[in-house]
């Protein structure tokens, strides 16, 4: 999917000291110098890439160049921080970055870094002094939304403008939430300053690793370099699982807090944990002595709670709402293995009204194509996979007579290509479902051998532009074998094939030191010969488009791989659903006419689309205020019953997401999810109808009229017992 290092000190939490500037009386980070195990891995990654990539590119002054442009777009993506004087004396060194790489000497990126580390810490500063002015908001000024296509400030005075119009808007947001002009003062200042100890918590190895992918992503779009800790939560989110205590922390004022507990994990079952607790001290084993990690990187902290499965961790706990002078409690718990079921296949049972009753449609939500493979390797009985979770919801929505299924890969980017094949398996058997292309053109064809069909009923598929490689397959495969309806918007249109290098295991390291390389090896092709390369998944009944199409998704990209075609296969449908459309269609279009919450819906997505368009947002506190009102009127009438006092909840308190109250964003979260969820249910009553159709009706039923579907069940997809 897309990588953007957006506003790379907002989203990294990290310490180290800073030094005084002598000429500006700023506290500028020390410079950040690479460690000669980075040095070797990108000497080590760029033989693989030349070697062994799809699209083996040289790496010469001209990829230097393509190096260059990207490492900027990833530091400074909406061009905040960067003067133009500032890129045309980087531009010398324009062409020098693939030596940096050969030769072993990375200073110059690390040069480029340091200087979007001393702008970002002047912004700052900047920002902070604004405050003590206040501002005035009954004038028509303008602040431009997306910047990547404009370009850097001329000089410091427009990149001083810039900010202070930025400021303004963050003044403006807290205004119209009813703050006085004393407390946003605080609100801010504590936010620009917080923003300042980021910069400085910045490591040398994430500065190595945004210089890696601008290298990876100017080659071609999904090929990704993985720090040893990166590469590590890759694993994890691909195996569902890791070894920990079993609670989701987040930084909040310094602090490591408990954000959640997870069932069944040791924080919950010790009794002795909370909900926005604060974790101050960290030690291994019962005996060894405390680590005080008060002000750490997030990612530190969780290093050291995480561990061995059945080793012990000692933790120092802040009781929560208490303040910082209250007694710590000591709470000591044996990690164990935590699987994490948020990201796992989970289904509900919808109720259809139909005009001789109700009719139930079984939804699988999948987020990704997970699999355990670690697992796998070692003959585990009960190693977890998309496609055996999604076997077994199956099996439970048979047993409660469901007469339709939609799986929703809605946001779903990917992962395993293996479990792509399997889940195609469920619903149309041992059969081709892919065809790959190497480097050297050589085409293989992808069999499903493993699974046998675990569902013959009507199916559909829901996708969006964030459905992307496996969902991709999957969906193309079920639409080319007439097996069942695609509903949505077209795809992603990654066609790509990734595998991960492991660059420790290449220079036979013991301990993992160089990191991961994912890296482009083939390009996958539908059985029908086409490719979703760069066009995805077009569905054969289009809901309404939430994105935009020009901005996001693989035609976006620069240096994707072009559309092509090769042979198709030798393969016969199983269904005849393209039969079924025109009439689906048609009445999918009558019903949504008369539904006034799809109406809305294409009403605010037009206007979403006019805002993108027109990329400007007033900061006249008049007119704010009157398209507030409006939003909150609009946001109370998609929730219904009740909706003034959720819209109350999801209304812009000009907070960020760490500077609310815990109690606070967990309700945020809470209302969210209870928000309708309009294009799920028209496809529900779409898939009612396919059901219909298949029964030999040939009048619209009841299900296209205003009564939405209900949830009657929830299954969370828990791991198969063995």
């Amino acid at each position: 999917m897309k990588q953007k290092l957006i506003g790379f000190w907002l989203t990294l939490a990290f310490t180290t000291t800073v030094v005084v500037a002598a000429d500006s009386g700023l506290a500028y980070p020390p410079p950040l110098k690479p460690a000669g195990q980075e040095v070797k891995a990108a000497r080590l990654a760029a033989e693989l890439l030349s070697r062994f990539h799809y699209k083996a590119v040289p790496l010469d002054d001209a990829l230097s160049s393509k190096m260059f442009d990207q490492y900027l777009k990833a530091l400074d993506p909406e061009k905040l921080y960067f003067l133009q004087s500032d890129i045309d004396r980087l531009a010398v060194d324009k062409a020098r970055l693939d030596d940096a790489i050969l030769g072993e000497d990375l200073r110059v990126p690390f040069e480029i870094f340091n200087l979007y580390e001393r702008r970002a810490v002047e912004r700052m500063a900047y920002a902070r002094s604004l405050l003590l002015k206040g501002f005035d908001f009954s004038g028509d000024e303008t602040l431009m939304m997306d910047r990547k296509d404009q370009p850097w400030p001329a000089t410091e005075a427009d990149s001083l403008d810039l900010w202070r119009k930025r400021v303004k808007n963050d003044w403006l947001r807290l205004k119209l939430a009813g703050q006085d002009d004393a407390a946003i003062a605080k609100v801010l200042d504590k936010r620009y300053a917080s923003a300042e100890k980021r910069i400085g918590k910045i490591k040398a190895s994430d500065a190595f690793q945004a210089f890696m992918n601008a290298y990876t992503t100017a080659i071609e779009p999904h090929t990704n370099y993985l720090g040893p800790r990166a590469a590590e939560n890759f694993d994890i989110s691909m195996r569902l699982s890791l070894a920990g205590i079993g609670a989701v922390l987040t930084d909040i004022d310094g602090y490591a807090t408990i954000r959640e507990l997870v069932a069944g994990g040791p924080a919950l079952l010790s009794g002795k944990l909370q909900v926005g607790d604060r974790i101050v001290g960290v030690a291994q084993g019962e005996t060894s002595p405390l680590e005080d990690v008060v002000g750490w990187r997030l990612d530190d902290t969780v290093a050291l709670v995480r561990g061995a499965v059945g080793s012990t961790v000692r933790l120092d706990v802040l009781p929560a709402d208490q303040g910082p002078d209250a007694p710590l409690k000591t709470v000591v718990l044996v990690r164990k293995t935590i699987t994490m079921q948020d990201s796992a296949a989970k289904a509900k049972v919808y109720s259809v009204a139909t005009g001789e009753g109700k009719r139930l449609i079984g939804v699988i939500t999948l987020p990704s194509f997970y699999e355990d493979v670690e697992g796998l390797r070692r003959g585990d009985k009960d190693y977890r996979s998309a496609g055996r979770d999604v076997a077994r919801l199956l099996a439970d929505m048979k047993a409660q007579k469901v007469e339709a299924v939609l799986i929703d890969l809605r946001n779903n980017g990917g992962g395993s290509l293996r479990e792509a094949i399997g889940l195609t398996g469920l619903f149309v058997g041992k059969v081709p479902v892919v065809q790959t292309r190497n480097a050297r053109g050589e085409i293989s064809v992808e069999r499903n051998i493993n699974t046998g069909v675990a569902w013959d009923g009507p199916m559909g598929v829901l996708i969006n532009r964030s459905s992307a490689s496996a969902s991709e397959i999957f969906a193309a495969a079920i639409q080319d074998y007439g097996r069942g309806l695609v509903i949505g918007e077209p795809s992603f249109g990654k066609g790509t094939v990734q595998t991960v290098a492991d660059l420790d295991q290449i220079a036979k390291n013991t301990s993992p030191v160089y990191g991961e390389l994912k890296l482009t090896i083939a390009q996958f092709f539908r059985v029908n010969g086409g490719t979703t390369q760069l066009r995805g998944v077009t569905p054969d009944i289009s809901l309404l488009a939430s994105g935009d199409a020009a901005s996001f998704g693989e035609s976006s990209f620069g240096n994707a791989l072009p559309w092509t075609r090769i042979k198709a296969v030798d393969y016969v449908p199983v269904g005849q659903i393209a039969a079924q459309v025109p009439r689906l269609l048609a009445w999918h279009e009558s019903r949504v006419q008369r539904d006034r919450e799809y109406q809305g819906l294409v009403e605010d997505l037009a206007k979403a689309q006019q805002r993108r368009k027109n990329n400007v947002i007033s900061l006249n506190e008049a007119k704010r205020r009157k398209e507030r009102a409006d939003s909150e009127a609009r946001l109370s009438a998609i929730l219904g019953a009740g909706g003034s006092s959720a819209a109350g909840v999801l209304a812009d308190d000009g907070l960020q997401f760490n500077e609310r109250k815990l109690s606070k964003d967990l309700a945020i979260e809470k209302t969210q999810k209870s928000v309708v969820d309009i294009l799920l249910n028209e496809a529900v009553s779409i898939l009612s109808d396919s059901a219909a159709l298949k029964e030999g009706k040939t009048q619209m039923e009841s299900s296209a009229l205003s009564t939405r579907p209900v949830v009657v069940t929830s299954l969370p997809g828990e791991p198969m017992k063995q």
